[in-house]
């Protein structure tokens, strides 16, 4: 049977949208003729990132519980209690054959009207520290696909496969020199590239951190390609020049990669598994406002194999300057972590995420 229904719910930021478009391409490319919905956040940004990559998203009305008192958070209930009769009817009319979340509050309701309806869920847990929507929902699941060890500590130990994060396709397959790459973005090729990754809502204190360092940069002879997040471009743009390029969102992010000489970057779960098939030098700059500080230990699980460097917010007036010119003065030190960070890799997580989808399906 090709004709299956298949539909994905998981959003909020690029780290759970990313995962469920790399999922719903490998179960397209095996059942062409299956059908996709996707189910997220209205006014998110997977409204606008789902349909650029060729799928159908329908939004709910729900948003995530801020940490203080907001209107938001009063209106919570009313929210969820939409969101649940609308999953509900979009689940009886699309009929689904399994249902898969990647995390992030909209797929909470669809999925836990995908179980009621008797449809088999598949979970994607990206981080070490599992979410909450994950956490709620692992009961009736019947597969969690996990990318650290130690996910018992959140999961039923039998649900739990442990197959790495999903990767965009296009990163895996790049076959794109430093030159092509460089004349996409107007660098010079000749010069060496910072790729600086805050995130696909940008990060504040990174792009502090850069704004600071442009001169420095500039005194190295190097040139800069700088994600700042949608939420910072305005302020950021006015930094453009023929050395600088200033981007709120990185479409092309096999071109970035393989622009780039050196990385810095957040180290959430995505970004985190995307850089080690990457495998260029990395400094990783963890969020410090993340559930259980896991991007922080995120970023140590790779320093402890000498696989990147990793800088704490707090220390970078202090150290940045020092650890950065030691990293470019150093050949070496910059083949070691490129090689080390690739060893690794899970790249083929997506493939058997979908090997454990098709488990059910034969069910």
């Amino acid at each position: 049977m090709d004709r299956y229904r298949f539909i994905l719910s998981g959003g909020g930021t690029g780290g759970h949208i990313y995962p469920a478009v790399a999922i719903a391409n490998e179960l397209k490319r095996r059942y062409p003729d299956a059908e996709f919905l996707f189910v997220g956040a209205k006014d998110k940004m997977e409204m606008e990132k789902v349909p650029q990559a060729g799928y159908e998203i329908k939004g709910l009305w729900i948003s995530g519980i801020q940490r203080k008192l907001t209107f938001n958070n009063l209106m919570f209930p009313f929210k969820l209690i939409s969101s649940l009769f609308e999953a509900r009817k979009i689940v009886k009319q699309f009929k689904p054959h399994v249902a898969i979340g990647t995390g992030g509050f909209a797929s909470g309701p669809l999925l836990r009207m995908a179980e009621s309806s008797g449809v088999p869920c598949v979970l994607q847990e990206q981080n070490s520290f599992a979410g909450i929507t994950n956490k709620l929902l692992a009961g009736k699941a019947e597969k969690i696909c996990v990318a650290y060890d130690g996910m018992e500590r959140f999961f039923p130990k039998e649900k739990i496969v442990k197959t790495g994060n999903p990767i965009r396709t296009d990163l895996v397959n790049t076959k794109v020199g430093k030159d092509e790459a460089a004349t996409f973005f107007g660098l010079d090729s000749s010069r060496k590239t910072v790729l600086i990754l805050g995130g696909s809502l940008g990060a504040r204190r990174i792009n502090q951190l850069i704004e600071k360092e442009l001169e420095f940069f500039e005194e190295q002879g190097l040139q800069v390609l700088w994600q700042c997040g949608k939420l910072y471009h305005e302020e950021y743009a006015k930094h453009e020049s023929d050395t600088v390029k200033v981007m709120a969102f990185v479409d092309r992010m096999d071109l970035a990669y393989a622009a780039a000489d050196v990385i810095i970057s957040r180290a959430g779960a995505g970004s985190v598994s995307e850089l080690c098939l990457v495998g260029k030098p990395v400094i990783f700059i963890p969020s410090p406002n993340v559930a259980e500080d896991h991007q922080t230990q995120n970023a140590k699980a790779l320093v402890a194999k000498d696989a990147a460097i990793m800088l704490k917010e707090y220390d970078l007036d202090a150290e940045f300057e020092t650890r950065f010119s030691n990293l470019m003065a150093s050949e070496e030190l910059r083949e070691k972590l490129g090689k080390n960070i690739k060893k690794m890799a899970m790249p083929k997580a997506t493939e058997h995420i979908v090997d454990e989808i098709e488990k059910l399906l034969k069910k």
